[in-house]
């Protein structure tokens, strides 16, 4: 933006100049002044540096006074060198300006000033709207930064009320079902054992009847709360929330964890992931000087995916097929499922687990 400003700027400050010089000078001189201009003014705006910049305006101002004729075009010279570093140079171009005095006419020497004038302000105002762009451009990408910021400290809210509600309800479960084990589950086998004991010592044939069609029943209702029990455990083991659990007391490398999973997975493909992380990160702390690991869980129409992958080497430059792996493997075999190991840029675990049939 600044450069294209400078540009139509300099292009209508050389205009002018260029018009003043023709209608004071024949054509033949006209277009030689007018082209070493052109040339001292390209200079200028290609290099950069600002002694190679200063050389240029000090030599300009060199041959505008043995040769006033270039006076016409300290205008432009002006634009270039007025806000840099070595601005109060220019204040050479006064002696030329001055000589020149005699060589133009009066009009067209204050013409001459006004123009350098014009030339100074249209370049302030350029530094100064380049200026306002660039600070505007700094509130928009500062705006952005902080939106994106706020997005992601809110996703990671989400993300954390997420864990909260799910280790509570958890955590719930888990009460109930020791509440109902340890109280309810006691009281029963009281009467479970206390209906044997009369059934032991009463000899009438109806009241032993009777006190064996409660120990029944009791015996039902015991089986039937140990089962409700198991499966109230069962559900309450949450996949994601043990896979966090896990991570949290990891140290010694950064984990970055992706669970893609919106449904439940049967109890024992949770149990198989949360085995298989356990022992992923155990070998990674062990056999590797991993600084990344990456934990992915995808869930897809017929099966779930497991990924983990470090960015480590080997420490004993070797890898030994241990019982680690190998019991990995025999899990997620009895899953009917597929375990690939990829030894390239670290080490990678890739599990498929099918998803079991719903009459299974």
């Amino acid at each position: 933006m600044l450069n294209t400003a400078n540009l139509i700027n300099k292009i209508i400050v050389f205009i002018c100049c260029s018009i003043f010089c023709i209608l004071e000078k024949d054509i033949s001189s006209s277009v030689a002044i007018i082209l070493v201009s052109l040339i001292f003014s390209g200079f200028l705006s290609y290099f950069d540096n600002e002694k190679i910049k200063l050389a240029l305006s000090t030599g300009f101002s060199v041959l505008s006074f043995f040769i006033p004729g270039f006076v016409a075009f300290l205008p432009v010279i002006a634009y270039d060198m007025f806000f840099n570093k070595y601005q109060y140079i220019n204040l050479i171009a006064i002696i030329p300006l001055l000589r020149s005095f005699e060589y133009y006419p009066v009009h067209i020497f204050i013409v001459i000033i006004i123009l350098t004038l014009l030339s100074i302000m249209l370049k302030y105002w350029a530094e100064e709207q380049h200026k306002l762009i660039t600070k505007h451009n700094e509130l928009i990408d500062s705006a952005r930064e902080m939106s994106f910021q706020l997005k992601k400290q809110n996703q990671d809210l989400i993300e954390k009320q997420d864990y909260e509600l799910n280790l509570a309800t958890v955590n719930e479960r888990n009460r109930i079902a020791r509440e109902i084990h340890d109280n309810v589950g006691h009281l029963l086998s009281s009467a479970i054992l206390q209906s044997a004991a009369l059934y032991t010592v009463t000899k009438d044939e109806k009241i032993r009847e009777g006190l064996n069609s409660i120990n029944n029943t009791l015996n039902e209702a015991m089986s039937s709360i140990h089962s409700s029990v198991h499966m109230l455990y069962d559900d309450s083991v949450d996949l994601n929330t043990q896979i966090w659990n896990i991570i949290k007391k990891i140290s010694f490398c950064k984990i970055s964890y992706n669970y893609n999973i919106t449904g439940d997975p049967d109890k024992k493909i949770k149990y198989a992931f949360i085995s298989i992380v356990k022992e992923a990160l155990s070998n990674i702390m062990k056999h590797s000087d991993a600084t990344h690991a990456f934990i992915t869980l995808n869930e897809h129409p017929g099966l779930y995916q497991l990924i983990i992958r470090d960015n480590g080497t080997l420490k004993s430059g070797r890898l030994k097929e241990g019982l680690g792996l190998k019991n990995m493997e025999e899990r997620v075999n009895s899953l009917n499922g597929i375990m690939n190991t990829i030894r390239k840029n670290g080490f990678e675990i890739f599990i498929s687990i099918p998803k079991p049939k719903r009459n299974e």
